[in-house]
């Protein structure tokens, strides 16, 4: 089952045998909110959590060139813009203490601008990208996901909202094999 807020993950604890975490979403929020509602859903039902597998589509930022990595980054500051001006994504921006994100973002998300969605993209910063995104090297994603993640989840997948080379996620495939 698909969960993103504490209802739907606490039922996934208690009838499902696998939850598919929403991408927009960060290391902190996964440990703070959606692993304590999954295993509350758990201790109702009796079950434990090898009972369920955790499987995050993960934002990834990376690129063999620095101009790569600079689209990747464009690309996926414009995701988390678009997913952070949807109000049922807020909490994940409040727990970072980016309600005057999440404000700004959904504000704009409903104006006529014809720029809205580069103005929304060049709203989240670097400190925004890295918290949310793996932002690093094809060589350096395995570490950097493992580094993040390991203990969190038990399944990971690239989430890239850019074109991206299948060789380019060589080195990670290489790593988790």
């Amino acid at each position: 089952m698909a969960a993103v807020g504490p209802a739907m993950t606490k039922l996934v604890g208690e009838v499902a045998d696998g939850l598919l975490v929403h991408g927009f979403t960060t290391e902190r929020y996964l440990r703070e909110r959606t692993l304590p509602a999954l295993a509350e859903g758990l201790a109702a039902a009796g079950r434990t959590r090898d009972q369920v597998t955790v499987t995050l589509p993960g934002l990834v930022v990376s690129g063999r060139t620095d101009q790569e990595r600079a689209d990747a980054a464009a690309a996926v500051k414009a995701t988390i813009a678009f997913y952070g001006s949807t109000p049922a994504y807020r909490p994940v921006l409040e727990l970072h203490g980016w309600d005057a994100l999440a404000d700004e973002l959904h504000a704009l998300s409903v104006t006529r601008r014809e720029d809205k969605w580069t103005a929304m993209r060049d709203l989240v910063d670097d400190d925004v990208l890295a918290t949310f995104a793996v932002v690093a090297e094809p060589d350096e994603v395995p570490a950097a996901v493992r580094r993040r993640f390991d203990g969190v989840v038990d399944r990971f997948s690239v989430y890239a909202s850019y074109p991206a080379p299948l060789a380019l996620w060589d080195p990670l495939v290489a790593a988790f094999r």
